[in-house]
């Protein structure tokens, strides 16, 4: 019960505040100029933060599961290797995509 609540929380957070930013309005359009822009930003830092992260949580899981497996039989060392190397350049991907939306939003200040 309590590792859902961090989920939740975040979830619920990034909810009310996109809701919060799309219902300001349009009172100067400098302002809204300038919230937009700090709004870009934020998703840029948020985009490789968590891209990093998850990737950084995912490998160090891959990499203990395969080394648990290698140190239970080590004979088949070779056949859990490649996997293992596949499955890091896949995780390794989705983080270098996290980093190409955060300098497309960083384009667009």
């Amino acid at each position: 019960m309590f590792k859902k609540k961090p989920a939740l929380f975040a979830a619920a957070l990034t909810t009310l505040a996109t809701s919060q930013t799309f219902a300001a309005g349009l009172e100067t359009a400098a302002a809204n100029e300038f919230d937009m822009k700090s709004m870009l930003a934020l998703g840029a830092a948020l985009a490789i933060g968590l891209g990093a992260l998850g990737g950084t949580l995912g490998q160090g899981r891959a990499a203990a599961a395969a080394l648990e497996g290698i140190s239970r039989n080590p004979g088949a060392a070779s056949r859990i290797q490649t996997p293992m190397i596949l499955g890091l350049a896949l995780i390794e991907s989705l983080v270098l995509f996290s980093f190409v939306v955060a300098f497309l939003l960083q384009g667009k200040i």
